[in-house]
C-alpha cells in the first residue's frame, strides 16, 4: 500500500492527524446512469441527491452527499431529448442541478432562483442540439449552499457524444474526475474555516474518480483519450505527465480544430480538458502537479507541487499499431464582430477591519468578492442582453488572486488576454465556459446566448461565488 509507508503499522494514525488514504489501487470507472427509455434518441433517468457514506480510509466511514449513491456519468448523444426526474433527499436543505456548460433552457439550468426544496422533486428536460458534443458536468447551485454541497461530494459527469467521432475508438475514452477531499481523524468532513472562505476551500487529497493516486495499466506505445474534469471547489491544478506526452484535443465545449502538443497545462476549478496521452516509455508515467501561484491570503497556503494524481504503469510489451490521430478534428467558426461591449471588474473587499473593535470574532469580518462593485442579489438584474447578439465581455481582475470566471447558458471564445500592457491572443480557437482571470489581468471573451432567460456569471471558486462574486444577465428573446 503506497500510502501506508512510514507508519510502521496498519493501525489508525494517532488522533488529530489526517487519515491515510490507500494509493495504487486500479482506477475505477465512474458508474453510468442507465437510460430508462426504450425510444431511440431519448435519454430518461432518475437522479436523487442524498446523504451517503464513503470509506476513503481504512476503517473510517465518511458521511457525504451523493447522486444516486455515487458520482454518476450521464452519457447521451447530440440530438437526444433528455428527461431527468430529480429528487432532493438532502435533509433540511434546498438544492438544484446545474448542467454546467450545457446549452439548456434557462428554466432547466438549475440556477439559484429555481430551488428544489428538501423532499421536493422536479423534472429537468432539454434537447441536446447538433454540435453540442463535449465533456460537461453537473453540480448543485442553491443560493448560499453550493460550496458546501459540492465539497461534501455532489458532482456528476454529463458526456455528450458526437454523431461522428474523429478520435479513433482504439484510444478508449477515460473519464478522470478530479475532486478535493479533507477528512478529519474521525473520518468526517470538517466545516470550512475563515481561510477557506477567503481563498476557496482546498482539501488535503486530490482524488481521481474518488481514489487517491489510482493505477492504470497500459501497453508500451499505447495512446489513451483522457477527459480531465476539475470538480474541486477551489484547487488550481497545473499538470504534467511524466514519461508520457500530452496532446490537447478538446476543452470545456468539446473538440478543438486541430491537436496541440503541450508539456503542461493549467486546469482551474470547473474547467475540462480532453487529452491524447502517448505512453512511449516503459515504467511508471505519473500525472503530477507543479507549483502554481494563484494568490493566497493569510496562513495555510497549500503546497500545490509534487502531488501524484494518477500512475500509468506502462508495460514492456508493445501495443499493436495504434491508428494515427487525425490532423483536423473539426471546424470552429469565429463568433464575428460584437455589437455590444460589457466590462466586469472583479474586486475583493475586506470590510470589518475598520470597526475599531479588535475583540470582535474574526468571522464577523465582512469579506466580500464583488463584480463591478456589487455583491450578488438574487432579485437584481445586472445586465440585459438579446438572444443571438454577439458580445465582447472584458473581465478585469483587480483583485489579489486568480478568479476562474464562468458564464451559464453558452460556450464562449477567448479573444485576448492583457496584462501589464501586453496583449496576447490564444494560439488556437476553442469553446470555453470557464476561463481563469489571473490577478491584474483582463481577459476578453466573445459570446452569444442563443436561449432567452436569466443567466448567471460568477467566479467558480465556489466560496467566492457565495460571498458575492456573481451577477445575472437577462437574455431577452
Amino acid at each position: 500500500m503506497g500510502g501506508m509507508s512510514g507508519h510502521g503499522n496498519h493501525n489508525m494514525p494517532a488522533t488529530g492527524t489526517n487519515p491515510v488514504l490507500p494509493e495504487g489501487q486500479p482506477l475505477k470507472e465512474l458508474p453510468r446512469l442507465s437510460n430508462q427509455s426504450a425510444v431511440p434518441g431519448v435519454f430518461k433517468a432518475e437522479l436523487a441527491a442524498e446523504p451517503g457514506v464513503v470509506r476513503f480510509a481504512e476503517g473510517l466511514n465518511t458521511p457525504v452527499l451523493l447522486y444516486n449513491g455515487t458520482n454518476p456519468v450521464i452519457e447521451a448523444s447530440e440530438g437526444d431529448k433528455v428527461e431527468i426526474s430529480f429528487k432532493n433527499k438532502i435533509p433540511g436543505e434546498p438544492t438544484t442541478v446545474h448542467w454546467h456548460g450545457m446549452p439548456v433552457p434557462a428554466d432547466q439550468d438549475g440556477n439559484p432562483m429555481d430551488p428544489v426544496t428538501s423532499g421536493g422533486e422536479r423534472i429537468y428536460a432539454f434537447e441536446l442540439p447538433e454540435g453540442s458534443a463535449a465533456s460537461y458536468w453537473f453540480h448543485p447551485h442553491p443560493h448560499g449552499l453550493t460550496a458546501e454541497q459540492v465539497y461534501r461530494g455532489l458532482a456528476g459527469i454529463f458526456l455528450v457524444k458526437p454523431k461522428d467521432d474523429p478520435i479513433p475508438p482504439e484510444y478508449g475514452d477515460t473519464i478522470l474526475m478530479l475532486t478535493d477531499l479533507r477528512i478529519a481523524a474521525d473520518g468526517k468532513i470538517p466545516q470550512s474555516t475563515m481561510t477557506d472562505l477567503m481563498n476557496g476551500r482546498v482539501g488535503d487529497h486530490v482524488l481521481v474518480n474518488g481514489q487517491k493516486n489510482p493505477a492504470m495499466a497500459v501497453a508500451l506505445g499505447e495512446r489513451r483519450r483522457l477527459r480531465l474534469y476539475n470538480a474541486t471547489n477551489a484547487r488550481f491544478l497545473r499538470l504534467k505527465f511524466e514519461n508520457a506526452s500530452m496532446t490537447v484535443i478538446g476543452t470545456d465545449g468539446g473538440l478543438i480544430e486541430a491537436p496541440v502538443a503541450v508539456d503542461e497545462l493549467l486546469l482551474t476549478p470547473a474547467e475540462r480538458v480532453e487529452l491524447i496521452v502517448s505512453f512511449d516509455k516503459p515504467g511508471a508515467a505519473r500525472l503530477t502537479t507543479l507549483e502554481y501561484e494563484r494568490g493566497w491570503m493569510g496562513p495555510g497556503k497549500p503546497n500545490e507541487a509534487g502531488m501524484v494524481l494518477l500512475t500509468a504503469n506502462v508495460s514492456d510489451e508493445a501495443v499493436a499499431a495504434m491508428p494515427p490521430l487525425p490532423a483536423k478534428l473539426r471546424s470552429i467558426e469565429s463568433l464575428g464582430n460584437p455589437v455590444v461591449t460589457r466590462r466586469f471588474v472583479l474586486t475583493e473587499s475586506m470590510g470589518g477591519m475598520n470597526h475599531g473593535n479588535m475583540s470582535m470574532p474574526s468571522d464577523s469580518m465582512e469579506m466580500k468578492f464583488l463584480i463591478n462593485g456589487a455583491s450578488f442579489d438574487m432579485n437584481r438584474i445586472d445586465e440585459v442582453s438579446k438572444v443571438g447578439q454577439v458580445e465582447l465581455w472584458e473581465v478585469v481582475n483587480e483583485a489579489d488572486m486568480d478568479h476562474p470566471f464562468h458564464v451559464h447558458g453558452t460556450q464562449f471564445q477567448i479573444a485576448e488576454h492583457e496584462k501589464d500592457g501586453k496583449v496576447t491572443t490564444p494560439s488556437y480557437r476553442a469553446w470555453k465556459d470557464t476561463v481563469n482571470i489571473v490577478a491584474g489581468e483582463t481577459v476578453r471573451i466573445l459570446l452569444r446566448q442563443d436561449l432567452p432567460g436569466s443567466r448567471m456569471y460568477h467566479c467558480h471558486i465556489l466560496e467566492h461565488e457565495q460571498l458575492g462574486m456573481m451577477g445575472t444577465v437577462d437574455v431577452q428573446a
